[in-house]
């Protein structure tokens, strides 16, 4: 079974190695998360969360309220989203439904919220395996964005089409 649970400054060393991981700096290749000091921040506007199996730590999941997130990555949004950054740590955890598993408990988690009329997600422009994930997951095409360096595809759910898919 997998649980979310809240990221840790005990948590710094495992970020630090799965940042360094070729199939996460593919997905993420400009980013620096600052992990030793983001990791110490609670604003209310983000969740920052562990994904494990039995214990085990295999992802990590960061939800935010774009509308408030102190960089304004997102620019100027509406009210009542949330965004969701996701991955899967260790390479040989890929492909074995833990991602899907991950985002339908990040996406309760968001919906949750009865204000919250939908999800953003922001993958790069050219990772066509991840924009078939988002939309199994009943995400729709909104746009192509560049966000700092990087050329992305804005997604969105609804939260009508979310019930739908559940």
């Amino acid at each position: 079974m997998i649980n979310l649970r809240p990221a840790t400054s005990n948590d710094l060393t495992l970020l630090r190695h799965w940042d360094e991981q070729p199939h996460v700096i593919a997905s993420d290749p400009n980013d620096d998360w600052g992990w030793s000091v983001e990791l110490q921040r609670t604003p209310e506007w983000r969740e920052q969360l562990i994904a494990e199996i039995d214990d085990r730590p295999i992802g990590f999941v960061q939800i935010i309220d774009p509308a408030f997130e102190d960089s304004n990555y997102w620019g100027n949004v509406s009210a009542n989203l949330r965004a969701i950054d996701i991955w899967i740590g260790e390479e040989t955890d890929l492909g074995k439904g833990y991602g899907t598993i991950m985002m339908q408990l990040a996406l309760t988690r968001c919906f949750a919220d009865p204000l919250v009329t939908a999800v953003l997600v922001d993958p790069l422009a050219s990772n066509t395996r991840v924009h078939r994930f988002y939309e199994r997951l009943g995400f729709q095409f909104v746009e192509q964005r560049i966000f700092g360096k990087d050329e992305c595809f804005v997604y969105q759910l609804n939260r009508a089409d979310w019930h739908h898919k559940r």
